[in-house]
């Protein structure tokens, strides 16, 4: 039997995802899977929390910009109070499916919900993408912002006017949502760029709309803390992260053994009580860093230390860091924070008292469960899926890999290696920075082989 060629849509029909489709069947698919994004919230009783999640809704209460918590995505959160948070994961859910519908088709597979609808529940089964989108977290933008970017990048043709704003703004809400998204976005572009140079053999990317929609994001961050917080400034607690990872290295116990004892380092009095561990020197109570008055009192002698161990050690900087971004890259494992929610629940109980024993009724807090038995799947997912992109990147021609779908290959590969770096080496490796992205790369694989399947045209 002779292959069966589906035949290239134009312009127009490119932009019309229900032509040829009953709007019932798109209406079904949409539903279904923004039902299988939530899944796990429904089973939980309530959105998935997260220990940061109190700061968030919390930052526009009290009008103070708390440590890495944005105060534009608490208020994101704040407006979904009166329905006890079920909007805001609502709008997560949708906005994935629509991203995934929009990629589905600048890239030969649009009019097709109900692929649309299984390509999302095969995802929700073999990756963290529900407990992502049904969770009260910035997380989910993350994997967001890389297809908006790509769309904007390598597909504006197809994609309509007002499609185009609202890729504009999912991106420069990620970025203002969380900094490291911040620094994702600006890589990505810069590699995007750069492929102009190195002749790739991709579609040559349109960046202007992209790079405004970054520029945007950086205006956004400071903008909207003012608004909501009083304080014209991003984010604070980046050079706190910084200095917990180099805790964690060793370099900070290395810093205060050739230098204490010394009367101006405060942190001296304390290097007997140092645990060479981030998250211990970051968040226990009993850390030094609380006994020096906490994140922004022990700020400036941070950042001192911070300069000198630079200046001191370059060496070590640049083999810690290196060590962490590979280590970060591959931390890929499925979070979900069950044990360590004491400040979002004591956010509930003392500014929303009537939420608080709903959030106690959720399984995540009465019947506490363990996500670690998904691991056996998610994990080896990724991972195989990450290599079979690579692979078919190499061989593109063979497979006939049109240029927009190796684009995308290209575009997920730099937003996976950009938050590798920004989150391994100013932060610390953490599986839950990357496990929120790689869920895109079976994504990506599903599309390559769904183009070979279906024998549908080279668009672009």
């Amino acid at each position: 039997m002779a292959d069966i060629q589906i035949a290239r849509p134009g312009p127009l029909a490119a932009r019309r995802p229900f032509a040829g489709t009953s709007t019932g069947a798109w209406i079904v698919a949409t539903a279904g899977m923004i039902a299988a994004m939530l899944a796990p919230a429904i089973w939980n009783g309530f959105p998935i929390i997260f220990p940061d999640t109190g700061g968030y809704f919390t930052a526009p209460m009290v009008q103070h910009m708390a440590n890495g918590r944005s105060a534009l995505y608490g208020l994101f959160l704040i407006l979904g109070i009166p329905l006890a948070f079920w909007p805001p994961v609502i709008a997560q859910a949708a906005l994935m499916a629509w991203l995934v519908v929009m990629t589905l088709r600048v890239n030969g597979l649009g009019d097709r919900p109900y692929l649309a609808l299984g390509l999302v529940a095969l995802l929700c089964i073999g990756t963290s993408l529900p407990w992502f989108a049904g969770q009260l977290m910035p997380d989910i933008f993350f994997p967001a912002a890389a297809l908006s970017l790509y769309l904007l990048a390598y597909a504006d043709a197809a994609v309509a006017r007002w499609e185009r704003w609202l890729l504009g703004a999912v991106i420069a809400f990620a970025m203002a949502s969380h900094m490291a998204a911040a620094g994702m976005a600006v890589a990505v572009v810069a590699a995007m760029a750069l492929t102009h140079i190195r002749r790739l053999a991709l579609p040559r990317a349109r960046l202007a709309l992209a790079a405004a929609s970054i520029a945007a994001g950086i205006v956004l961050g400071p903008v909207s803390n003012a608004l909501l917080t009083g304080s014209f400034a991003f984010t604070p607690g980046g050079s706190s992260f910084l200095f917990g990872r180099l805790v964690e290295d060793g370099i900070i116990t290395r810093y205060l053994n050739e230098n204490c004892p010394d009367p101006t380092i405060k942190l001296c009095d304390y290097k007997d009580e140092i645990q060479e561990d981030a998250d211990s020197w970051l968040w226990w109570g009993g850390s030094p860093l609380y006994k020096m008055g906490g994140w922004q009192a022990y700020e400036p002698e941070a950042n001192r230390i911070i300069r000198d161990t630079l200046r001191e050690y370059p060496a070590m900087h640049i083999k810690t860091a290196t060590e962490a971004a590979v280590a970060q890259f591959f931390s890929i494992q499925t979070e979900v924070g069950i044990d360590d929610n004491g400040p979002t629940r004591w956010a509930f109980e003392e500014f929303l008292p009537r939420l608080y024993p709903i959030l106690l009724a959720a399984r995540q807090q009465a019947e506490p469960f363990d996500v670690e038995p998904l691991n056996w799947l998610h994990v080896p997912v990724g991972y195989v899926s990450i290599a079979l992109m690579v692979l078919a990147m190499i061989f593109r021609r063979r497979l006939g890999l049109s240029e927009r779908t190796y684009a995308l290959c290209l575009t997920l590969l730099a937003a996976l290696a950009a938050n590798a770096v920004i989150c391994g080496v100013f932060s610390h490796p953490v599986d839950r920075y990357q496990s929120r992205l790689v869920l895109l790369a079976p994504f990506v694989v599903a599309i390559i082989a769904a183009r070979r399947f279906i024998h549908s045209p080279q668009p672009g």
